[in-house]
């Protein structure tokens, strides 16, 4: 996970960012307090907290501490809502588990890049525990927009300017 700051389109923002390349960017317990500091500079400077997610779901090698980032992301998110800082995650491929069931799906926007794996369970999983047949595009971000759990679909090379009008308009202007 690397968080900071950032500008985008001439607005600062708080933003973290998963890399799936470290262990399936699973969410233990330095990961979640990442986003979890990431979430508490937004509400206490009052500007946007952007989050890129990517992940297997929680780190199970770390147990418990693992668990509890669900429920300590989560609470930063709603101190977020109650700043009045605007939340807003980008899904990208994949966005899975722990991650998706805590921080990630209750931002004020959610984003997705096209054809990203969203979803709790694995599709392996995901098929044992179903009665009838899963749709064909079942745990995608367009199944995801479809169903109504995310707002928009951005392809990456449009995913700067998107991101900086959403953030302009919450500032108090889109550019």
């Amino acid at each position: 996970m690397i968080s900071g700051f950032a500008e985008i389109l001439g607005t600062r923002c708080s933003v973290a960012l998963s890399e799936f390349g470290f262990m399936g960017g699973s969410m233990g317990s330095v990961a979640g307090e990442k986003v979890t500091r990431t979430l508490e500079r937004a509400a206490k400077e009052k500007i946007a907290a952007v989050v890129f997610c990517t992940s297997g779901g929680a780190r199970m090698q770390e147990g418990l501490l693992s668990l509890m980032q669900m429920a300590k992301t989560t609470a930063a998110a709603e101190m977020c809502r109650e700043a009045g800082a605007p939340f807003i995650t980008v899904f990208t491929d994949p966005t899975m588990a722990g991650v998706l069931a805590s921080y990630a799906s209750i931002a004020d926007i959610i984003l997705a890049e096209p054809r990203a794996l969203v979803g709790f369970a694995g599709a392996r999983v995901s098929k044992q525990a179903q009665v009838g047949k899963a749709p064909d595009n079942f745990q995608t971000s367009e199944f995801c927009l479809q169903k109504g759990m995310i707002d928009s679909i951005v392809p990456r090379r449009e995913m700067r300017d998107t991101l900086g009008n959403l953030i302009g308009m919450f500032a108090g202007g889109a550019k």
